[in-house]
């Protein structure tokens, strides 16, 4: 019996950023500096796979530093820390290597300097994603508001008179991020905008992917983590941009196949922490079941490389 055609539409640039890249690299080059087992204060990423292969590498994921033997290295996750985590590591004189994606270490230095120029600084971001934690923890408590949606907005109640400036997260949807902007725009015509844009080149190009992809998609699936932000944000761009369906999937396995047999065209992507080897595995599973031809779709170059640390550099 003859398979159904699908066509695949694969989104390019998709996957590893940079800055997973470098996170990656930093643990695995802990491991043959240090010896395993090397510890890492939260996910180095957002990904199962990726965790997982770290741990069976000698990676021990852990919460608090408090959890790290004596004599140990430690290594922060590519979503940064607040500055109270490196002061405990010295404290204690313990050896770590920061894996904050460069970024977001930008995002960091933007807000320290708006604080140092007596700006009231707002962070546009999700509560409790770890990039919004560190970002806020760079600054005395209090000095950063966080703003989620246009209606936290209306809710501000700075003076005319009030130096303000805003900084965002770097996973955010480009869209909803600049509906906030032009709100906070409009409403504080004074506030002071980045010199560069915040979300990241990997969350832009990947987003600009999918919006090219969606609207000639029955399916748009995108690889990568639950609590992956920008994995997220793929799935709610697929879907404002005309994809009958969009969903998040951990692995080629988790895809409710069944549900899709009578699609013709399938959208695949890949957050920016989602490894590509669980992006051809999807399209290995695709074949065991269609007649499968691929298009690849390409919205960007990215040429972007992160050194690591200089404690970790060759020679």
């Amino acid at each position: 019996m003859k398979k159904p055609d699908l066509t695949i539409l694969l989104a390019n640039p998709r996957g590893f950023c940079a800055g997973v890249d470098r996170a990656i690299e930093i643990v695995e080059r802990s491991l043959e500096k240090f010896g395993a087992p090397v510890y890492v204060r939260h996910e180095i990423v957002h990904n199962k796979h990726v965790l997982e292969d770290l741990k069976a590498k000698g990676a021990i994921f852990v919460k608090e530093l408090d959890e790290v033997p004596e004599g140990k290295p430690v290594i922060f996750s590519a979503h940064g820390v607040p500055k109270k985590v490196p002061a405990e590591a010295q404290r204690r004189n313990m050896i770590y290597v920061d894996a904050t994606c460069p970024l977001v270490s930008k995002v960091h230095r933007e807000a320290e300097l708006h604080f140092r120029n007596g700006h009231k600084i707002i962070l546009i971001g999700h509560k409790g994603h770890p990039e919004v934690v560190g970002t806020m923890g760079q600054l005395p408590q209090g000095a950063v508001i966080l703003v989620e949606t246009v209606d936290d907005v209306a809710r501000l109640n700075f003076r005319d008179s009030d130096k303000i400036a805003y900084v965002t997260q770097t996973t955010l949807s480009i869209d909803d991020t600049g509906e906030i902007v032009e709100a906070l725009r409009a409403r504080y015509p004074q506030v002071a905008a980045p010199r560069k844009e915040d979300i990241c080149y990997a969350t832009t190009n990947r987003q600009l992917a999918v919006k090219d992809i969606a609207p000639r998609a029955d399916v748009v699936v995108v690889i990568g983590s639950k609590n992956s932000s920008n994995s997220n944000r793929l799935v709610e761009v697929a879907r404002a941009y005309g994809a009958k369906k969009a969903l998040l999937a951990d692995k080629a396995e988790d895809i409710p196949w069944d549900e899709l047999k009578d699609i013709t065209t399938l959208g695949l992507t890949a957050g920016a922490s989602a490894p590509e080897v669980l992006v051809q595995r999807v399209i290995e599973m695709a074949k065991e079941r269609f007649e499968v031809t691929i298009q690849t779709t390409t919205v960007a170059e990215e040429t972007v490389i992160f050194k690591v640390p200089r404690i970790l550099a060759a020679g």
